[in-house]
């Protein structure tokens, strides 16, 4: 599954069942999301809508919406198996030199993909088999208005490049572009985002930024502009590690990018570090409208595509939603580099209601007081963690992918005032609830068993856990006491009082 392009990855899903196409006339003014809302709520396929009022470009929306799409995306068959290159590369870091012909002929395939993965510079591409020069209008584009009281229509899926004005590193980011007229856009840069520092370094140089935004990539390109990876790690080379094989890249027309050659549409331009302008308000992924603040505005020069270019959009707001399968794959995907860093953790959960950065449940191997205290502290310290608002430790043995069970653990296993901790330090630029914007108060939850050692003097209480024999006879007898099935009841599991 090493998919080159958007197109090739849908067709993917299409054979697989996986992609609904629709024909009917929709309008991208609300009714797109609307209608891709209620699919998304329902765990349902990727949608493609080819008759889109305005536009002769289809949209495809719900692209990642499930973690088996998004496993697919990435080059795994199965979600949990998201991961397991990353183990086996931090696995061959840390042994040693390998012992034996079988161990270094594993070592050397291995690191010959790693080696594989930068980037392939080509002279012609796809994506700019149409250019349109100076001769484009953004509003040919089938951008959409997501929700009631957005600020206007927002492209909410672009790879954002740019390049550091000091070191030449590039950056990729996933950075929501409003649109305020045909050739000129809003840049929602976060305070914390890579885009944004390269943004301030343009801003110290007093010189203009130039910017390449993509639709349409690769999958694991589109998943490795979301990635909190660490500095210096180029994300197109990310993506090539991903699926195993280079991105192959083109230059820009205009301004000095590379660019994913089998995109679907780029947009060239630039931003004028002494230009800001109102943007917003949003309907964000917090469920919440962010407020319209002042933000870079990005001219654009230039517009290449394909002949005839798919138009990818997302739609974000209160969980589930598809983004939601981006953030777990960055959960799969970045755990064993936490494990490298904080051993004792068993698993961790960001579950889709703490929309990334508002809860982080984390199990650990607990060996000495304040163990729990050291691991959110030590998360905090992670690059993007340092958003984290909540976060709860529980034992090895708690399943944090059980909320139910996590809420249990949780609320008998903690005293308010012992297990509770608060910190402060930065905050996500779209926590409404903080005093300031960007930096206020977090907290720490030790929900782990206490004892002597831990000052607690009480016997602590065993789970209630049936017996295995008598388990087993029960199971044996199963069919026996019901040989006509389990009735379901009333299947709610609720009642109500008259």
């Amino acid at each position: 599954m090493r998919f080159d392009d958007l197109r090739s990855f849908l067709d993917f899903l299409d054979d697989h069942g996986e992609l609904q196409r629709i024909t009917a006339p929709v309008d991208p003014i609300l009714e797109i999301a609307e209608i891709t809302d209620r699919v998304c709520k329902q765990h349902g396929p990727a949608l493609l809508f080819s008759n889109v009022q305005g536009s002769s470009m289809p949209v495809v929306m719900n692209t990642f919406g499930s973690y088996r799409r998004t496993a697919w995306a990435l080059g795994a068959d199965r979600f949990e198996d998201l991961g397991t290159q990353i183990e086996d590369l931090l696995a061959l870091a840390l042994a040693g030199p390998p012992q034996g012909f079988r161990g270094k002929l594993q070592a050397l395939n291995k690191l010959r993909g790693v080696a594989g993965a930068g980037p392939r510079l080509v002279t012609s591409a796809p994506c700019q088999e149409v250019d349109r020069g100076e001769d484009f209008k953004l509003s040919e584009l089938p951008i959409l208005k997501c929700w009631p009281d957005d600020g206007g229509r927002y492209i909410t899926l672009p790879l954002v490049f740019t390049h550091d004005p000091n070191t030449g590193k590039r950056n990729v980011g996933m950075y929501r572009l409003q649109v305020f007229d045909d050739k000129t856009l809003g840049m929602h840069w976060h305070l914390h985002k890579g885009g944004a520092e390269h943004y301030r370094h343009a801003e110290g140089e007093q010189q203009r930024l130039e910017v390449a935004v993509v639709l349409g990539a690769a999958p694991a390109a589109i998943y490795a502009a979301t990635a909190p990876l660490p500095p210096g790690i180029d994300e197109m080379v990310f993506a090539g590690f991903l699926r195993g094989k280079p991105v192959d890249m083109v230059r820009c027309k205009t301004v000095d990018h590379n660019v994913p050659a089998h995109a679907e549409i780029v947009l060239e331009g630039y931003v004028d570090p002494a230009e800001r302008r109102v943007e917003g308000p949003f309907g964000d992924h917090t469920g919440y409208y962010s407020l319209a603040d002042e933000y870079p505005v990005l001219h654009l020069t230039r517009m290449t595509h394909r002949r005839d270019p798919i138009y990818p959009s997302i739609i974000v707001g209160r969980p589930p939603m598809e983004d939601d399968y981006l953030g777990k794959a960055t959960e799969r995907l970045f755990l064993p580099l936490i494990k490298m860093v904080v051993p004792e953790v068993v698993d961790i959960n960001m579950p889709f209601e703490g929309v990334f950065h508002n809860l982080v449940i984390v199990s650990i191997e607990k060996r000495y007081p304040g163990h729990a205290q050291k691991v959110c502290y030590a998360l905090w310290g992670m690059g993007q963690m340092m958003l984290a608002k909540h976060i709860i430790v529980v034992d090895a043995d708690v399943n944090v992918q059980d909320l139910s069970e996590v809420t249990w653990r949780v609320t008998n296993n903690i005293d308010p005032r012992r297990d509770t901790f608060l910190v402060d330090g930065p905050l996500d630029a779209l926590d409404h609830a903080a005093p300031l914007p960007h930096f206020g108060s977090k907290m720490g939850i030790d929900a782990t068993r206490k004892g002597p050692a831990d000052g607690f003097t009480r016997p602590w209480p065993d789970d209630i856990v049936m017996s295995p024999e008598v388990r087993e006879r029960v199971e044996q007898r199963w069919e026996e006491l019901f040989p006509d099935g389990l009735l379901t009841g009333s299947g709610s599991g609720t009642s109500s009082a008259g």
